[in-house]
């Protein structure tokens, strides 16, 4: 299901952030970038690792496309100093929107699909259509290359602070992201109520196509905004598949190869000390 009510989400938040004994503070207007022409722009730094030590802030930023960036957006997107830029999509959506425009301010540009062409019809046609906890789960049956190349550029220091991105930055980028944080030891509801911040950004995305670009041929408002979101139990459903599966998301990485030394140098370069 859908999430359709900002009441219904900042309630989960808020019961997050008040849990008893917790420090935990899931604040999206302090992690989200407001830029312009790019949306789901946002910072995973502040949540608690292992032994309670803090990811750090402007080390690694999740985002949808950026080729609709404005000037003002490119301006402000300098000063993050991204070197890294992620790009988690399928050849045909680089050749439909382009890479966007961060080489122009210096930013590496590394592409690593997380599904191949031809991955969502087959995904299509063994989970269904739609996004679900499912569907994200079987994104683990396809090459893993992808996932080593990634934690390979996550391990190292030197190409920090990266972006991480696909179309949408919600479904790919969202996984990879739970994996990361999953690294780094972020507790499981934290890493859920993540994933789920991407649902605050919907009517602000809606209202960009609304005044400029127009909606998609046979698109209406309502259906952009459900399809910009994402379902409430697809990460607990993908989290809880991967513990049932693999063990969970520690020993699948180290499964395809991302062993306990790259993991340790992730938590290295990514948590406060």
């Amino acid at each position: 299901m859908l999430i359709t009510s900002q009441h219904l989400l900042h309630g989960i938040i808020n019961g997050l952030n008040n849990r008893e004994h917790s420090d935990l503070k899931i604040d999206f207007s302090e992690r989200h970038h407001p830029f312009e022409g790019c949306f789901n722009f946002r910072d995973i730094g502040g949540y608690k690792g292992i032994d309670g030590r803090p990811v750090r802030w402007g080390r690694y930023f999740r985002a949808a496309r950026q080729d609709r960036m404005t000037p003002a957006d490119l301006e402000n997107a300098a000063e993050l100093n991204i070197r890294t830029q992620i790009d988690l999509r399928r050849s045909d959506e680089v050749r439909n929107q382009g890479r966007g425009p961060l080489e122009n301010i210096g930013t590496r540009y590394e592409w690593h699909p997380v599904i191949p062409d031809g991955g969502s019809e087959q995904l299509d046609k063994t989970v269904g259509k739609g996004i679900s906890g499912e569907r994200y789960l079987a994104y683990l049956d396809f090459d893993p290359t992808s996932w080593r190349r990634i934690f390979a550029l996550l391990a190292d220091a030197d190409r920090h602070p990266l972006l991480v991105h696909c179309t949408s930055g919600k479904d790919r980028t969202g996984v990879t992201t739970a994996f990361l944080l999953s690294v780094l030891g972020v507790d499981r509801d934290v890493i859920e109520a993540d994933y789920l911040l991407t649902n605050i950004d919907r009517d602000r995305y809606a209202d960009f196509l609304e005044q400029g670009p127009g909606f998609p041929p046979g698109r209406s408002r309502a259906s952009v905004i459900h399809s910009a979101g994402v379902p409430e139990d697809a990460m607990r459903v993908f989290l809880d598949g991967i513990e049932r599966k693999y063990g969970g998301p520690l020993h699948y990485l180290r499964s395809v190869g991302i062993d306990d030394d790259q993991q340790n140098a992730i938590r290295e370069v990514m948590l406060d000390s």
